[in-house]
């Protein structure tokens, strides 16, 4: 399989508590920090234009998460202040081996990609179950639980994999919840996980809200 040029065995490493990104998904990030600014510059000038996002994990202070995604930039622009706003198009999740020691002020990684290959299809996967109607009906009363706000036109109208894994990326769950939605092997699993959230946040996770 020859993607060695797309996939590199080593990919820069941006830890971002909470930030996720999903296959087949966009990510806007607004780049201040000197480190992380040098590794734009950097990114740029390769080929693949790779930047692995993968959240911190408990266990130290440089512990990582086993599981992150790659994205490629595909836009950028430098702010007056010297900020950088890009945009990352996920390329395909990897398995993190390990840290590589180096010279540079950021993290770079050794990766395996092996067993994501669905991250790399062009068409979107598929969920035969996956049952809208419900789905729509129970994100409705957890967004308006939290007093929350979206196109709910574009919602309707986008395809399943696009929905799930942009609500699991955008809504407010905890860092551990969104990295197990990254982990979800598939499309299935990952928007039956969703759905069990959701419940959990309206019927087990809100009781101590409701009392205040």
């Amino acid at each position: 399989m020859a993607r060695g040029i797309d996939l590199p065995e080593t990919v820069p490493l941006f830890p971002l508590p909470g930030a996720v990104l999903m296959p087949r998904t966009r990510l806007p990030l607004q780049i201040f920090e000197p480190r992380y600014l040098q590794m734009v510059e950097d990114v740029l000038k390769t080929p693949s234009r790779l930047i692995g996002m993968i959240q911190p994990a408990e266990g130290g202070l440089d512990a990582l998460a086993q599981v992150g995604c790659a994205g490629r930039i595909v836009a950028f622009s430098e702010l007056d202040d010297g900020r950088l706003m890009i945009s990352l198009k996920a390329r395909s999740r990897f398995r993190l081996n390990e840290v590589q020691p180096g010279f540079t002020p950021y993290l770079r990684g050794q990766v395996n990609w092996s067993g994501y290959e669905t991250d790399l299809a062009v068409q979107p996967e598929e969920d035969p179950r996956f049952e809208r109607k419900g789905f729509m009906a129970r994100l409705g009363r957890y967004m308006e639980q939290r007093s929350l706000s979206t196109d709910w036109d574009a919602a309707e109208a986008s395809e399943a994999e696009t929905l799930v894994n942009s609500l699991s990326m955008l809504l407010p769950f905890a860092p551990e919840e969104k990295q197990a939605l990254l982990e979800a092997p598939t499309l299935a699993k990952r928007r039956v996980l969703l759905e069990g959230l959701l419940e959990y946040a309206l019927h087990g996770g809100d009781n101590e809200e409701t009392i205040q």
